[in-house]
């Protein structure tokens, strides 16, 4: 029997979530645009007259400094990501409680888990990081993103599971998958911004780089690149415990471990993917920008799992889709 007004909640949540992620995007975009960041003076010098101010080599290391007024509207958007997530957690908790099961039986439940878990994901990194607070916007924006395309294009009224979903599996299998996922959206924003950053700072070290530049108030690439790297080792043993949680599943369900279906093979692309990453992140000749584009790759196979073999293709995921 589903509540109705529970799930009216979990749909008005829904849309409090995007408006708090909103706001905080624009406080963190305030941040980096009007924050006053004071430059290191002894690391900027002018090159002529009417040239612009460049960055000098050495001056990249560290966290950029910044004024009271621009951890001021900082602590406003980390703030704002906070109550956004209560929010957006909330959305899952009262559609659970209106029908009475997970909330992850559909691709509107599942897409709204991930997205939830990268905003926890970010929020812990920043809370222990501070200067990871920078890449807000950067994270933010595609989750905002993605909850107005999740809420436009693959919400489902509140429902009991389909039969091929009621099983004890579901919160073994999907939820490692939601976790996994989410985790992994965060290590792609910062491979992506890993890789501008270290451009910025290849043109700085030449001295060719504007100080007023939005990539000079990103953390230093070494540090981009130590998180991209420190949350895809912590994401990998949970997505591989996810693909092999969903072959025992296959097995009771189907009576096979595994059957090349569309969905496991995409599965299993990721695996390795993300695999190649970890090995090459710490191969010679293939740190830095290589292994950054191999997780990038990463990511961009999880959409293409999430999105076109969920909602394309056909197989015996089907039942994953809009009901």
């Amino acid at each position: 029997m589903i509540d109705p007004s529970l799930a009216a909640l979990s749909d008005n949540l829904f849309s409090v979530a995007v408006v708090l992620y909103s706001l905080a995007v624009v406080a963190f975009c305030a941040e980096l645009a009007f924050g006053n960041w004071p430059a290191r003076s002894r690391e900027l010098v002018a090159v002529g007259a009417g040239a612009p101010t460049v960055v000098q080599p050495g001056a990249l290391d560290g966290p950029p400094a910044e004024s009271p007024g621009a951890r001021r509207l900082g602590g406003v958007a980390m703030a704002l990501t906070v109550l956004g997530g209560v929010a957006h957690a909330a959305v899952l908790v009262t559609r659970g409680m209106a029908a009475d099961r997970l909330p992850w039986g559909n691709m509107y439940e599942f897409a709204t888990a991930v997205v939830l878990v990268a905003v926890v994901a970010y929020t812990v990194l920043a809370l222990r990081a501070p200067v990871l607070r920078h890449i807000g916007a950067f994270v933010l924006g595609p989750v905002v993103l993605a909850m107005v395309l999740i809420g436009l294009f693959l919400y489902a009224s509140a429902g009991p599971l389909v039969a091929a979903l009621r099983s004890w599996w579901l919160g073994v299998h999907v939820t490692t998958a939601i976790l996994g996922f989410g985790i992994f959206f965060v290590s792609g924003i910062a491979s992506v911004l890993y890789l501008l950053r270290s451009r910025y700072e290849q043109k700085a070290a030449a001295g060719l780089a504007p100080s007023s530049s939005l990539l000079a108030r990103l953390p230093s690439a070494a540090a981009l690149d130590r998180t991209a790297h420190r949350t895809a080792v912590f994401g990998f043993p949970i997505w591989t415990f996810a693909v092999i949680a969903g072959a025992i599943w296959a097995e009771s369900a189907w009576g096979r471990f595994w059957g090349w279906d569309p969905k496991e093979t995409w599965a299993f692309i990721a695996w390795v993917v993300y695999a190649a990453y970890l090995h090459a992140r710490t191969t010679a000749g293939w740190r830095g920008r290589p292994s950054a584009w191999v997780n990038v790759v990463g990511l961009a196979v999880m959409v293409f799992n999430l999105l076109y073999v969920n909602m394309v293709s056909t197989g015996l995921h089907s039942y994953a889709g809009v009901n």
